[in-house]
């Protein structure tokens, strides 16, 4: 695979994931407004951790949490783009995107589809990897 098409996947993976997190706030909007519809497999943010907190501090937590997630990836992505942001920084705020993430999937763990839970930890888990662990990608994917 080629430099430029690895950038436009890796950037991708990241834009997406970051988009993604739109879709558990959405879910979460739409289970207070309308608490009685039929969702699927989307339930109201309820944290195993405490379960007596009140459901409309759960919702603005985890709704928190997906904000932070959503605008973090998708400023991650363009940074790896370099588009707006310098390319270095994707890196850092990649790790702390996927930790807020990683967090905000493990409080609430059972509030949504298993599929997105699965996917969306998959993705944090390979940021962390490759960049911690990995300490990728190599500088000759940036040169210009």
């Amino acid at each position: 695979m080629s430099d430029q098409m690895l950038r436009l996947v890796v950037g991708g993976v990241l834009l997406v994931h970051g988009l993604g997190h739109s879709g558990a706030l959405a879910a979460l909007i739409w289970l207070r407004v309308r608490p009685g519809a039929n969702t699927g497999n989307w339930l109201p943010a309820r944290s195993w951790l405490n379960p007596s907190l009140p459901a409309d501090t759960a919702m603005r937590l985890a709704s928190a949490f997906w904000i932070v997630s959503l605008a973090g990836f998708v400023l991650a992505a363009l940074s790896f783009w370099g588009i707006l942001i310098p390319d270095g920084v994707w890196q850092p705020l990649g790790v702390g995107t996927a930790l807020v993430s990683l967090t905000g999937i493990v409080l609430f763990l059972g509030t949504w589809p298993i599929f997105n839970t699965v996917a969306a930890l998959g993705v944090n888990v390979a940021v962390l990897v490759a960049v911690l662990w990995l300490q990728w990608p190599p500088e000759t994917l940036f040169a210009r």
